[in-house]
């Protein structure tokens, strides 16, 4: 087979070599001068796509060796490239933008706070880091006493680590949700708390769950007025965070959960956002949520006895999931859906007899079809 690397063939070059080379003219009636064919220097060279695409520079695609310092990237400057930190001490890193994929090593004492990130954020080999991370995939390796503020797809890994603490993502800025969508991540798929530790050891834990009136500004700061960030409006106040404040693994305060889904349509993530609205400012707590699309034999399995009246739906579109808790939640949320969504197809546990298992149901089918 050929290879555009192979050796020319002797022979080939000799003939090539030996061949006089010749010169076709043409005569023309208004000029004596003769002009040789397929020749012609005023014919523009070809262009190509690549040849049209804006050179790329890696130093802006990097953090390296910075100290005492407050650096990152402002919106629109990764747009979905890579991007590396590495060896960097003492410093506040923002990255307020989305990326393809980021890598942190050797790094000590820093504040970092992570747009969404398409694939996966890789810490290696840091120690004392506190940071707010949003990403399809997280992972440590070789790390010491990290707090994270997270928003991950699938489940956490961390490996040779020690100290690790994590909390629910808690962030907001302009353009975050826009963010969001062109990483391909769900504001609603989120493991934050279902860790798994590749190297346990017996009889210690290598991570834990942050207190849960934990507040990011406690752990990661503001950008600096004075730094090039200050034009950036964030905010780390739970109710506008871009992200559902979820409880996570946490120990629930009542044994009364509710299964409250949403099917596609216009207005799907306003309605679940509004429905958080509705049921926190009733004290009732958001356990976890999931954005998952559906087949008509799994609202079967689901659904059971409602699955007829909502096979049409799961074409539209995914369905988003809440489990909702607190002691009355169930006739609360049954309530609210007739008052506040009786436009919108939605699924509400019927009785509290029932709930846990129509909360159990969806949410180990969700996890299985995500693979977690």
């Amino acid at each position: 087979m050929g290879c555009f690397f192979s050796k020319k063939s002797k022979r080939k070059s000799s003939e090539k070599e030996d061949r006089t080379p010749t010169t076709t003219t043409v005569e023309t009636t208004t000029t004596s001068n003769a002009v040789p064919l397929g020749n012609n220097t005023d014919e523009a060279p070809k262009q190509y796509s690549w040849d049209k695409r804006e050179k790329v520079d890696p130093k802006d695609y990097m953090l390296t060796g910075l100290k005492d310092v407050t650096v990152g990237r402002l919106p629109g400057k990764l747009n979905g490239q890579q991007f590396v930190i590495q060896e960097c001490e003492n410093c506040n890193i923002y990255v307020f933008d989305h990326s393809a994929t980021i890598t942190i090593d050797d790094c000590v004492n820093c504040r970092i706070v992570l747009g969404p990130v398409k694939g996966s954020v890789f810490f290696r080999d840091c120690k004392d880091i506190k940071c707010v991370v949003a990403c399809q995939q997280f992972r440590t390796r070789d790390c010491k006493k990290m707090e994270v503020f997270l928003c991950c797809a699938t489940q956490p890994i961390i490996e040779s680590s020690t100290g690790m603490k994590f909390g629910c993502f808690q962030y907001f800025y302009p353009e975050l949700a826009f963010h969001f969508k062109d990483a391909g991540l769900s504001i609603f798929n989120n493991n934050w708390s279902n860790i798994h530790d590749f190297t346990p050891v017996s009889g210690e834990n290598n991570w834990s769950l942050l207190p849960e009136a934990s507040a990011v500004l406690d752990f990661v700061p503001a950008p600096d007025p004075e730094s090039e960030f200050k034009s950036v409006r964030i905010s780390t106040d739970p109710a506008r965070s871009i992200v559902p404040l979820t409880k996570g693994g946490r120990r629930k305060d009542s044994e009364e959960s509710c299964l409250f889904v949403f099917f596609a349509g216009e207005y799907t993530t306003a309605n679940a956002r509004k429905l958080i609205d509705e049921v926190t400012a009733k004290s009732f707590v958001l356990i976890q949520t999931k954005e998952v699309s559906m087949r008509p034999e799994d609202v079967k399995r689901v659904f059971q006895n409602s699955a007829e009246d909502l096979v049409e739906w799961i074409t539209k579109g995914p369905v988003i999931a809440l489990e909702l808790n607190g002691d009355g939640v169930v006739e609360a949320c049954k309530t609210i859906a007739s008052e506040v969504f009786s436009g919108t197809k939605v699924f509400v546990s019927d009785n509290k007899n029932t709930s846990s298992r129509d909360v159990d149901s969806f949410f180990n089918f969700a996890d299985m079809q995500m693979g977690l």
